[in-house]
């Protein structure tokens, strides 16, 4: 590893070897790891990729690597032909099979199979022997619990009742019947900006009237013939559901979804089944990553946390003192007005991408509307092609979708914390799940999370060592505040507005 870095004449990632031999120890005893990498992937000169790729492709056995189908091809045509062109040991090792496949492959296959999540999660709880003992690395596990959330949600959309009529064709009234009664209902809902609502008492006794009706879900194999969502039913009906309908007014319509509360009893089982090594930029807080494991249902296994080099990777943190509290009335015109005063800052001294961080929905766009009317075109709200000197105005899913897609901001303007938000109906289903447990739902639940997006939001802006100025005075004002700094380290605080904090 160490000569093939020297051969490369390039900046690379200060940690690949410590994580080479982690990951080596994972294959050669069994031994599960979790690893925080702190970098994003597919940044430039951050690349951690060959850190695992070394050991696998020397490694004699049967290995899986579940990553995203964009990683997949970064590696097969590029890290890969570059580590067997320069690297005499591994050449010598090769022929080792490298396949892109969403199947299993048989007793005797000892090359390396990359996966895409969906598919690994399909084949973890449809096959029992899939991968049983094999060595499994996760690679962008900051998505871990998305893709096992998105897998274990089942639905049950507008064309699926149709359908559903035509298994039990006797029954058609009733279905009706619950279609019509359940659309009065949900459209007396107050409009959010989430188009969702959960499932309350008396819809839920609704539905519970058709499944008996029907004796949901015993036709099972009827179900399926008709491309239903057979499972459906059967998880309605479950302990420990979340349950909640999208409402699509304007086409007078909904979708029922449910998803288990606690991933943690899904899971756990599978992280039995074979070792595994979990590769993350920002998992947890802590290197033990307690609360992550617990969330995840992981036991006990090797946790490692590397930081962000000081050096290079550091950030200014503009923390201004005299913002009023988001929950104020003043707040939205303070930070209207503290944001163009940065802007116009900012603007003296770079020609960069600027990102502005909104996660409540209706102030992104009074925010935008307010932007545009003073900077004009400059101003471009979700998009993955902003002008070089742009004003990006993003919510945080999408940031956190297309960050490695977009130039490295020298300025970064979070608006509020991303707690998630109690006015989202999904988010206060979970913390009454919490609440009716005796849980701190705070602590456990909405801290942890906004823990990690902060800091897999920042990771662009190491790499430019620019400035991310947050407005939300809960940074200063709360007990909390200081797990948040921690999450920001290393970062050199400064409490005024100069144009000279952006020539650094």
């Amino acid at each position: 590893m160490l000569n093939f870095l020297r051969s490369q004449n390039q900046p690379h990632w200060p940690h690949n070897l410590t994580m080479a031999r982690l990951v080596a120890r994972a294959l050669r005893l069994g031994r599960s790891a979790l690893i925080q990498t702190a970098s994003p992937p597919g940044r430039h000169n951050q690349q951690y990729q060959l850190s695992y790729l070394l050991p696998i492709l020397i490694w004699p056995r049967k290995t899986i690597l579940v990553a995203p189908q964009s990683l997949q091809e970064h590696l097969i045509t590029v890290e890969i032909p570059r580590l067997l062109a320069t690297n005499s040991q591994i050449s010598s090792s090769l022929p080792k099979k490298v396949i892109q496949t969403n199947l299993p492959q048989g007793p005797d296959f000892n090359g390396l199979l990359l996966m895409r999540p969906e598919a690994w999660l399909i084949n973890q709880w449809q096959d029992d022997q899939f991968s049983k003992g094999t060595p499994t690395i996760i690679d962008w596990a900051d998505d871990l619990e998305t893709w096992v959330q998105n897998y274990l949600t089942t639905s049950f959309l507008p064309t699926n009742w149709n359908q559903l009529m035509q298994v039990y064709p006797d029954q058609a009234d009733l279905i009706r019947e619950t279609r019509v009664n359940l659309t009065r209902s949900l459209f007396k809902h107050g409009v959010n900006p989430y188009s969702c609502h959960l499932i309350e008492q008396h819809e839920q006794k609704i539905l519970q009237n058709l499944i008996e009706g029907l004796s949901l879900p015993l036709r099972n194999k009827e179900l399926q013939n008709h491309h239903l969502n057979h499972n459906f039913w059967s998880q309605w009906q479950s302990n420990g559901q979340l349950r909640w309908a999208e409402i699509h007014r304007q086409r007078g319509s909904f979708s029922l979804y449910c998803t288990p509360y606690d991933l943690s009893e899904a899971l756990k089982n599978i992280w039995t089944k074979q070792p595994v090594v979990i590769i993350g930029g920002a998992l947890d807080l802590e290197a033990k990553a307690n609360s992550y494991r617990q969330m995840m249902g992981l036991g006990n296994l090797t946790c490692v946390k590397f930081s962000p080099d000081r050096h290079h990777e550091m950030i200014q943190l503009y923390l201004p003192n005299s913002l009023p509290m988001p929950n104020t009335p003043q707040f939205q015109a303070a930070l209207i007005t503290e944001i163009q005063n940065l802007l116009h800052i900012s603007s003296s001294a770079i020609n960069r991408l600027t990102v502005l961080l909104i996660g409540d929905v209706p102030l992104k766009s009074q925010v935008g509307t307010a932007l545009a009317s003073e900077f004009g075109s400059r101003v471009q709200i979700e998009t993955v092609s902003p002008e070089e000197n742009g004003i990006l105005i993003t919510g945080w899913e999408f940031w956190q979708k297309h960050q490695r897609e977009l130039q490295a901001p020298k300025l970064l303007i979070i608006t509020t914390l991303p707690l998630p938000s109690l006015e989202h109906p999904l988010v206060s289903g979970r913390v009454n799940f919490y609440k009716q447990r005796g849980l701190d739902w705070f602590r456990l639940y909405l801290l942890p999370k906004a823990l990690q997006d902060l800091q897999r939001a920042i990771t662009s802006v190491r790499e430019s060592q620019g400035v991310v100025a947050i407005l939300d005075g809960r940074v200063i004002r709360r007990s909390y505040g200081q797990q948040i700094l921690a999450a920001l380290s290393p970062f050199a605080k400064i409490d005024y507005l100069d144009s000279k904090i952006f020539l650094h």
